[in-house]
């Protein structure tokens, strides 16, 4: 679609003549100096507020959110428009004291201004760590801690007739912890006792939480300095425990390296290979090196951990609420792989099934109904509206992923539309009815790992245990606030061992 022409598809007056001005419809009910900050701070979740105003106000709307211009979109078509025709325009993030605290004034790819260092160390990234090349490298981390989380399942349930009681928040962010940290550092957790992991644990967590805090600084800057809220501070002590562990794996890194000259790549870990990276060129930008690997490093383990876990929590619990579609996933498996071996990562194109399962929990509950707001570098103009330099963009896919023009029934869990109505469909940000990773110029590079690891992590539980909810209640699917969205409530699940047992050795 031509710039300019909007999703109408009218087309513009003559090219000699000006165009009039039009502005986006702004919202009402904004508060002064507030503007409309007092309608995204609870009780309910962000995106269905949102939704229920693009329902008044269209599926492009303006809102003032403090000092800050917001456009609001939720229509897949006008959403296509401003990540392909502008996507050059709204290639910025907007500048927010966590991005700035914990993102190492800004080294940190994901917050970083658009321009030659993110062009450059978002490639460094997605070639050396999020290649399929890479990807399948790593493979063998993968297997090596899902098995040995899951002998530790079993072996719980040895002395307790076969049946494990577990929290699968826990579990998952454990697990997902160990190989990302094996992946990134080459760090190998001897047990949940370890001391070093419930630091790192405890600091990604903690940086989750305020990276999708309400900071009111970000909205009114001239109020940073009261601190409302003591937001400055934790930042400040959140990051100097960031940068202290960061500081420790890479001096471990330097150290190695001098002592071996000679080492394979398959065997470098990410840091080894940053550490590579900028001992042979010079990164655009005013930072230094070892700020550049310790930022984009913490960037991947801070970005891959929480939405993981995220997704498999609420893909599991949809599930468990629905126990015929369970028992078809164990059938697929049991056809395709069989009961006598591991299911393999190799094994995930075929089960098409599992595949439907998993982009139908993306689409009900992704980890982030709002995607990270973007900042328009320039003037642009989206569905016939001027937008000027400077407006925040703010995407809804939550509205258009309940959209029953797109998906009939959009409140169920329908499995079958991926074999029908919607068999096209996928989440790599070319489709636009389903993009929970985003799409264009600031998509999530770890799409593929991500994919890799849901599908993989899932397909061994349904393989490996008879899963169960502890009573016939249906799973709470309440959600929490923060820059994902989480299941508000533990996920507490029965597990029964439902092959020979000498596959669990």
């Amino acid at each position: 679609m031509p710039a300019g022409t909007g999703t109408s598809g009218r087309t513009p007056p003559h090219s000699s003549a000006k165009r009039p001005s039009r502005n986006v419809p702004k919202a009402d009910g904004a508060w002064p100096i507030i503007g409309h900050l007092h309608l995204l701070n609870g009780p309910q979740m962000p995106h269905k507020v949102l939704s229920h105003m693009a329902e008044k106000y269209g599926p492009i709307f303006q809102l003032k959110l403090g000092v800050n211009q917001v456009v609001v979109v939720s229509d897949h078509k006008i959403v296509k428009e401003c990540f392909t025709t502008n996507d050059m325009a709204f290639a910025n993030r907007p500048k927010t004291l966590a991005s700035e605290i914990l993102g190492y004034s800004y080294a940190m790819f994901a917050f970083a201004p658009y321009g030659s260092y993110w062009r450059e160390i978002r490639k460094i990234g997605t070639i050396e760590l999020l290649s399929a090349r890479r990807t399948e490298m790593f493979s063998h981390i993968r297997e090596f801690e899902v098995k040995s989380a899951v002998k530790e399942i079993y072996d719980k349930g040895s002395n307790l007739n076969g049946v494990v009681k577990m929290e699968m928040k826990e579990w998952f962010g454990n697990l997902i912890m160990n190989f990302m940290m094996k992946m990134l550092f080459g760090v190998q957790y001897k047990g949940d006792d370890d001391e070093e992991k419930r630091r790192a644990q405890k600091a990604t967590r903690r940086s989750f939480e305020l990276l999708g805090a309400f900071v009111v600084a970000d909205f009114l800057p001239y109020l940073r300095w009261l601190d409302i809220g003591g937001h400055e501070k934790a930042l400040k002590e959140t990051a100097k425990e960031i940068d202290c562990l960061g500081e420790e794996w890479l001096a471990e890194h330097k150290r190695k390296r001098k002592l071996r000259v000679n080492k394979s790549g398959d065997e470098e870990d990410f840091m080894d290979v940053m550490l590579s990276i900028c001992e042979d060129k010079d990164l655009p930008g005013h930072f230094d090196a070892d700020t550049i690997i310790k930022a984009t490093c913490m960037s991947m383990l801070l970005a891959s951990v929480d939405t993981t876990m995220v997704t498999l929590t609420w893909t599991l619990s949809l599930l468990l609420n629905n126990y015929q579609s369970l028992k078809k996933a164990q059938d697929e498996l049991d056809t395709n792989v069989g009961k006598n071996r591991w299911v393999q990562e190799s094994d995930i194109k075929n089960l098409v099934y599992l595949q439907a399962i998993v982009n139908e929990s993306f689409r009900l509950y992704p980890a982030a109904p709002v995607l990270l707001p973007r900042e328009s570098i320039e003037d642009c103009v989206v569905s016939g509206y001027d937008i000027p330099k400077g407006t925040r963009l703010l995407v809804n896919i939550w509205k258009f992923h309940y959209d029953p023009n797109i998906w009939p029934n959009p409140h169920e869990f329908k499995l079958e539309r991926f074999f029908t109505t919607n068999k096209d469909v996928d989440v790599r940000g070319n489709h636009f009815e389903l993009i929970p990773f985003g799409s264009g110029r600031r998509m999530c590079p770890g799409t593929s790992l991500t994919l890799q690891v849901v599908h993989y992590v899932l397909a061994v539980l349904l393989q490996r245990f008879e899963i169960k909810r502890p009573s016939d209640e249906l799973i709470d699917m309440s959600e929490s606030f923060g820059l994902t969205t989480l299941k508000a409530s533990p996920l507490e699940i029965h597990l029964t061992p439902r092959l020979n047992f000498n596959l669990y050795e």
